[in-house]
């Protein structure tokens, strides 16, 4: 008797126990957060970054998170390995640090911000920053995105291709884009466009590379995606008009370095397929 008196208190507390967590976790959702955390990991077939490819048109791993107050201000970090284009050296890897605010204004939102490109552990003179304003909103069902980022002139933009080195040697870049997307009713399907235009450096940089290697050029992608819970399938072909001619001076940087692969262009059109997991 004593055995099941105990059983029966054991559970009464267990309920008891339940609906208060359950009771304070409804009252935590209802109550307004000051700051929210997101995040992604992912498995990439090519990391293409304004249509070049970064990894030697082969795979990387990226991941990334942002802290995000209820008053629009926001900073967030995205990593991602690389490989073959240049010489970043230290881990060849890229550390994007964000910072930035984020304000709906009427149908539209704005976005504005700053993004420090880092390669930790790199070549001298590789990390450079890069301001941003984007303005986004919806035409019925189709997402649209309109941005323009410039990097005022710094050492790691320079064009050190045809130059004696010089830490006084330093240039600007702009990148203007816009994206458009639209989910497929009852296949919820993503259909994702991109279009961009740089203008920059046309020559390699200190770590030879450059974020505009032919000075002026356009890049696009077509693309579609599918979520499943957290985890997102994507597929995108990418390309620029990036010609073997104009890369012909950027030679052998600007092509795939060894493998079945070698000597083909980092920009030339590619499909590239994703895994991504959201948290």
């Amino acid at each position: 008797m004593v055995y099941n008196k105990s059983i029966k208190a054991l559970a009464l507390a267990a309920s008891a126990f339940a609906a208060f967590s359950a009771t304070s976790a409804m009252a935590e959702d209802a109550a307004p957060k000051d700051f929210t955390v997101t995040g992604s990991v992912g498995l990439v077939s090519d990391y293409r970054f304004r249509g070049v490819s970064q990894s030697d048109r082969r795979a990387a791993i990226q991941g990334g998170a942002t802290v995000t107050h209820k008053s629009g201000v926001y900073a967030s970090f995205w990593g991602s390995n690389l490989a073959g284009w240049g010489q970043f050296g230290g881990s060849n890897m890229e550390l994007d640090l964000i910072a930035g605010y984020s304000k709906a204004v009427g149908p539209v939102t704005v976005d504005a911000g700053l993004t420090w490109y880092m390669y930790p552990g790199g070549s001298t003179i590789t990390d450079f920053a890069e301001p941003y304003v984007k303005v986004s909103g919806a035409v019925g069902p189709v997402s649209l995105l309109a941005g323009v980022a410039y990097a005022p002139k710094q050492a790691a933009l320079g064009n050190y291709s045809n130059t004696p080195y010089s830490k006084g040697q330093a240039q600007d870049n702009t990148y203007v884009w816009a994206d458009g997307s639209y989910v497929v009713p009852n296949v919820k399907v993503k259909l994702k466009s991109h279009l961009g235009y740089s203008k920059g450096n046309p020559g390699l940089g200190p770590n030879g590379t450059s974020v505009t290697p032919t000075g002026s050029y356009m890049d696009w992608s077509l693309g579609a995606e599918r979520t499943f819970g957290p985890i997102t399938l994507g597929i995108s072909y990418i390309d620029t008009d990036i010609s073997t001619t104009k890369a012909a001076y950027l030679q052998p940087n600007f092509s795939v370095q060894g493998g079945s692969r070698a000597g083909q262009s980092i920009a030339g059109g590619t499909t590239v397929l994703s895994l991504t997991a959201a948290f």
